[in-house]
């Protein structure tokens, strides 16, 4: 039951190119959005579409394989656990930024 504690599992799609980051230390890290979509009807009948939006980040060989493969739109399914962090933006205000640290992730769909 340990694997459960904090997992994350989402298919959806890229928002934009996902932006890599070769760190000092040689670690190589990226970050995107994806998009889900959960569809419903209202109270009329309609059917009505919402969307979420997830920001996430993958490490090492992960980052690697997305810089190379992974483009805006494309379909992916993305295994992780959900981070919570907070820093101060330029003007001293705490900011607050949850994200999913990607272990796993699979390109679905065609070329």
């Amino acid at each position: 039951m340990n694997t459960l504690r904090n997992k994350v599992q989402l298919i959806g799609n890229l928002g934009n190119d996902p932006e890599i980051i070769n760190l000092d230390s040689g670690k190589k890290l990226a970050k995107f959005s994806v998009a889900t979509n959960d569809s419903y009807k209202n109270q009329q009948g309609e059917r009505v579409t919402d969307t979420q939006w997830h920001n996430v980040v993958a490490w090492g060989k992960t980052a690697d394989i997305i810089e190379t493969y992974v483009t805006k739109g494309k379909e992916v399914a993305i295994e992780g656990k959900l981070t919570s962090r907070s820093y101060e933006d330029k003007e001293g205000q705490k900011r607050y930024v949850t994200e999913i640290v990607c272990n796993e992730l699979l390109m679905l769909g065609g070329k």
